[in-house]
């Protein structure tokens, strides 16, 4: 799991470097999801091999009958082929992590994040369903999962062998559509859809807990009929691990409890607000710059 674990920190390394880069991005994610990423990609998810540019288009406008030049963003994932499986982000907000993991994995070109945020470019802050790694658009969150659901159940009634694999975070466990959909994915015995529930206790607001109790999470999705796996989220072994449990007739939700600061002590300084980082000084960027170049040095 060598492999694994230093993609894990190159991951951490290029959202840390784009972050003072460009003065604002998702630390605490790349942080807490790293080695899941990591693992899926390079462990876990049979994929094929990526179907797009290296380096983005700009956003071609929504497809309609004049333009049918519109652009995928799951094509990085590979093509749609009974045999292979698919995967699906929810959190839109984790789309700098997923640009950068896509990087690390030779899917995409470093270049890329040049793009990152910027007119016209499908590299959005925001992923969309034309963003590199994204197939779909998840809506005000959770949305995704009831999607994925009914790709899933599709796939098991064409009797394909290819998976479904969704990525969420425990703040959309605060909506009442992930219930519907998780209740849905149980009435159908749809097996062959996983879900890995990045657990770091934050959200925009601060603390999971202050704004919304999830606890005990585990039993309530056992109490909707999902097979549970507990995992630590650092551990590429354990997360590669549990996504090989037999589970029949019932979705498997691994959950995976996280340090929104693995890696990156000095983001212990700004909780319980870790939602986005844009530094408040000059000198606290520099603060950063030098971790960087302590901490990553020949990473």
């Amino acid at each position: 799991m060598k492999e694994t674990l230093h993609t894990a920190e190159q991951i951490r390394k290029r959202v840390l470097e784009h972050t003072i880069k460009n003065n604002g991005g998702y630390l605490s994610q790349a942080c807490s999801s790293a080695e899941i990423l990591a693992t899926l990609y390079l462990k876990i998810m049979h994929l094929g091999r990526s179907l797009a540019p290296m380096i983005p288009p700009p956003f071609p406008g929504v497809p309609s009958a004049s333009n049918k030049n519109y652009f995928r963003g799951g094509l990085y994932n590979g093509p749609a082929a009974p045999e292979y499986d698919r995967f699906y982000l929810s959190p839109a907000h984790y789309a700098l992590v997923l640009y950068t993991t896509l990087i690390e994995v030779g899917r995409m070109a470093p270049e890329a994040l040049d793009q990152f945020n910027k007119d016209g470019s499908t590299v959005e802050m925001i992923g969309a369903e034309h963003s590199p790694g994204f197939d779909m658009m998840g809506g005000s969150l959770a949305q995704t999962l009831s999607q994925a659901g009914g790709i899933a159940l599709t796939r098991k009634k064409r009797n394909e062998p290819g998976k479904v694999w969704v990525f969420m975070s425990d703040g959309e466990f605060q909506e009442g559509q992930t219930w519907e959909a998780v209740q849905t994915l149980f009435h159908y015995k749809i097996d062959n859809l996983g879900v890995f529930i990045d657990i770091n206790g934050q959200q925009c607001d601060g603390q999971t807990c202050d704004v919304m109790c999830l606890d005990p999470l585990e039993e309530r999705l056992k109490a909707f009929g999902a097979y549970t796996v507990a995992v630590n989220a650092h551990d590429p072994e354990a997360l590669a691990h549990a996504a090989q449990h037999s589970h029949p007739d019932k979705p498997l939700f691994v959950l995976c409890y996280s340090d929104p600061c693995r890696g990156m002590p000095l983001l212990e300084k700004r909780k319980p607000k870790l939602h986005y980082v844009r530094f408040t000084s000059e000198a606290e960027r520099d603060e950063y710059r030098k971790f960087l170049n302590n901490q990553f040095q020949g990473v």
